[in-house]
């Protein structure tokens, strides 16, 4: 059955750092695209950062400069870090696995950026 995780959600202050891990268990891992998305209440979901295969990153423009999107191929984990955290950044993060024909979604977890 496959699996994503996301861990590393919680409470931080403004101009706080989080780390957000995707732990999967698909297979071949290396061959994914990998992104995190986000949903805020009362807005749709948005794409906040991809890598792919070849390990190319893309981000928007709202998080540039802030969040690094990462992979570990040998572990099958995605990592978001993100710093400089803003109370807009506050939103339930997903991670996703998309390739060829598949496509997976976890639970996502909580990130809240509040003082």
């Amino acid at each position: 059955q496959v699996q994503l995780v996301e861990s590393g959600g919680g409470l931080v202050q403004p101009g706080g750092s989080l780390r957000l891990s995707c732990t999967a268990s698909i297979s071949p891992f290396s061959i994914y695209t990998m992104g995190w998305y986000r949903q805020a209440p009362g807005k749709q979901r948005e794409l906040v950062a991809v890598i792919t295969s070849a390990g190319s990153t893309s981000y928007a423009d709202s998080v540039k400069g802030r969040f690094t999107i990462s992979r570990d191929n040998a572990k099958k984990i995605s990592y978001l870090q993100m710093n400089s955290l803003k109370p807009e950044d506050t939103a339930v993060y997903y991670c996703n696995a998309h390739a060829i024909a598949r496509d997976y979604w976890g639970q996502g977890t909580q990130v809240t950026v509040s003082s």
